[in-house]
């Protein structure tokens, strides 16, 4: 469907630009820069492709997806200037990234007639895939790891999306308001400072 691909562009999109302005954070080159917003934007979904076991992914097959993850790293890349004074915008585009991909995930796994536990799994795999990519590239803590709550956001746009499909409502709004659920969670986190517990010392 054109509507999906559109979707899916986004989120690689808004993705790439946040591991571009992740890289201009850390003072990289250019091809530092590009190489955190490609691995951020197209990481998970390389990652559910294979074990879903589509090959060759799509990310290799509709060159659409490199070409629109390299423009969001050229954008991070020329306002490198400006990230330092605007770190929200890196947060924003991330949350933004994780809730569509989530949506994309659950979407893609009920395609292959996953179950609830699938669906959950590769969409919360699609949203965090990348993101693990590109902490360890900058040698930080995954994110889903550490106490902000973003796998969190991820499970729930999953679960969103079954019940909702389990109510046969058609998967243009399933997909539509996961993601607003996903992102709409980690928005809350970020303002309100939720995070899961943690052990003690």
């Amino acid at each position: 469907m054109e509507w999906l691909l559109y979707f899916d562009l986004f989120g690689v999109f808004v993705f790439a630009l946040s591991g571009g302005f992740d890289g201009a954070k850390y003072h990289l080159d250019l091809l530092g820069i590009l190489v955190l917003a490609l691995a951020t934007s197209l990481g998970g979904g390389i990652m559910r492709d294979a074990i879903l076991g589509v090959h060759p992914p799509a990310a290799f097959t509709n060159e659409t997806y490199f070409f629109t993850a390299l423009a969001a790293g050229l954008i991070a890349f020329f306002f490198a200037n400006r990230v330092e004074r605007h770190m929200d915008y890196v947060r924003f585009a991330d949350a933004i990234g994780l809730g569509v991909f989530a949506a994309i995930g659950a979407a893609t796994a009920v395609r292959h007639e996953l179950g609830w536990v699938g669906v959950v799994l590769m969409s919360t795999l699609t949203a965090t895939g990348g993101g693990v990519i590109r902490d360890l590239l900058v040698r930080e803590i995954p994110m889903i790891l550490r106490s902000d709550f973003y796998a969190s956001a991820a499970i729930i746009g999953g679960l969103m999306y079954m019940v909702l499909h389990s109510e046969g409502v058609p998967e243009a709004y399933c997909m539509g308001l996961a993601a607003l659920a996903a992102t709409a969670s980690r928005f809350v986190a970020m303002r309100y400072n939720v995070n899961l517990p943690q052990a003690r010392r």
